[in-house]
């Protein structure tokens, strides 16, 4: 087995500064799984407690089923690789990727069978008799990967690896990374800030914040489905509209939200979703719409909002426009290459894939439906704090500064 289950880790430094706060989930074999999260997150933490290079201040590590948590890191079966060039610079290629099988003094004659059968994976043939400083970033990371792979360890603990690459270097990284993990045993657990590389080879991914778990679910329901606000932020490129401020009114038999400058009808399938919706319906509880840049567009008319365009983007596969909305702060939107600056237009909205979080707790208002892709695990159904008590949470684990008395 090559699971890992982490359940109730916190992680406080001397300094009193917490890095984690009660981290729990849980992995399949040969599972691919993702931490992602911007700088402070807790990924590298995470991931250094796992490897037991850093001891966990509370909580469980087990690993294929034992308990590793007190175990000294050698004897953990784990390989982690950095996002920095980690080599032996005196040791070349062959010697660099034979370290750990050494270590664990293997036999001569299985070590040059693993590190010759790796190099070929990597295509490192021939460089293997090279010292790191005559190799290429790419090169000296794929050495990094097949040191770890060569002792063929249960768990592989990727901490940014392709953090410095270029867009094509880090898709070939990416794809053999893919194709690597595909031919292993062990499973895979793989730390980053980069949305794109999170979106490509996660099976599942956990979104962290401030050392916090947001939600752990598959790159497809987090996108549509987001617990709450910062989820749904972090996950999409252009990154969500949101509209806050919104409030539910109720007409006859019809709910629509309301804000400055417009108005929006919901269809069917938002209120059906709305579980509580008559606990906001003209209450003058405040809500936050989120809508993608996908599910709207910037046409000439028979939009449902108006506004300016304010500039075109295009990436060569899509084009986005800025829309200063009327009453409503600039939107990115699905575009037209026809648009001009400062040109007047109107948006039409794909209302049925409105995103709604609750005004104060940032928290969805909208329950799953027939679209969502059960996984089966546990962690899918874990509800993250709401913001006010998270930011108390934060704010009692950062540590205090000592105020020097004047003499």
């Amino acid at each position: 087995m090559s699971s890992l289950k982490v359940a109730g880790l916190n992680k406080i430094y001397p300094s009193g500064a917490t890095a984690l706060y009660d981290i729990n989930f849980e992995t399949q074999d040969k599972e691919f799984i993702v931490i992602i999260g911007g700088e402070s997150s807790g990924k590298s933490s995470l991931l250094r407690v796992i490897a037991g290079l850093e001891d966990a201040t509370d909580g469980k590590i087990e690993i294929g089923g034992t308990d590793m948590t007190e175990v000294h890191p050698k004897d953990r079966n784990v390989a982690m690789i950095f996002r920095h060039d980690t080599l032996y610079p005196d040791l070349n290629v062959f010697e660099n990727m034979a370290f750990g099988l050494k270590q664990r003094k293997a036999p001569a004659a299985l070590i040059d069978q693993r590190v010759k059968a790796v190099s070929k994976i990597l295509g490192l043939d021939e460089v293997l008799y090279r010292k790191p400083k005559a190799l290429t970033a790419a090169a000296k990371q794929r050495v990094a990967l097949g040191r770890a792979i060569a002792r063929e360890p249960k768990l592989y603990l990727l901490d940014e690896p392709l953090e410095g690459f270029d867009e094509k270097l880090r898709a070939d990284m990416l794809n053999l990374i893919i194709n690597v993990q595909a031919r292993m045993e062990g499973t895979f657990v793989y730390a980053t800030k980069n949305l794109s590389e999170a979106m490509t080879i996660g099976t599942r991914i956990i979104v962290l914040k401030n050392g916090l778990i947001q939600q752990i679910d598959t790159p497809a329901n987090l996108y549509d489905y987001p617990a709450n606000a910062y989820v749904a932020f972090y996950i999409g490129a252009p990154t969500v509209n949101f509209i806050k401020g919104a409030k539910i009114v109720k007409e006859g038999e019809n709910y629509i939200v309301s804000f400055n400058g417009g108005a929006l009808n919901l269809p069917e399938n938002i209120v059906k979703r709305f579980e509580n919706i008559e606990d906001y319906a003209n209450n003058g509880k405040q809500v936050w719409l989120g809508i993608r840049p996908e599910d709207c567009t910037a046409v000439k008319d028979g939009g449902v909002l108006s506004g300016t365009v304010l500039k075109v983007e295009s990436d060569g596969d899509r084009t986005y426009a800025e829309i200063a909305a009327d009453g409503v702060i600039s939107m990115i939107v699905g575009g037209q290459s026809t648009l001009q600056r400062e040109e007047k237009c109107q948006i039409e909205i794909d209302l049925t894939r409105l995103l709604i979080f609750d005004g104060d707790t940032r928290l969805t208002l909208l329950t799953r439906d027939g679209g969502y892709k059960n996984t089966g695990f546990a962690d899918a159904e874990f509800t993250p704090m709401p913001i006010d008590d998270e930011n108390k949470i934060v704010e009692k684990l950062k540590p205090k500064k000592e105020v020097k008395k004047k003499k």
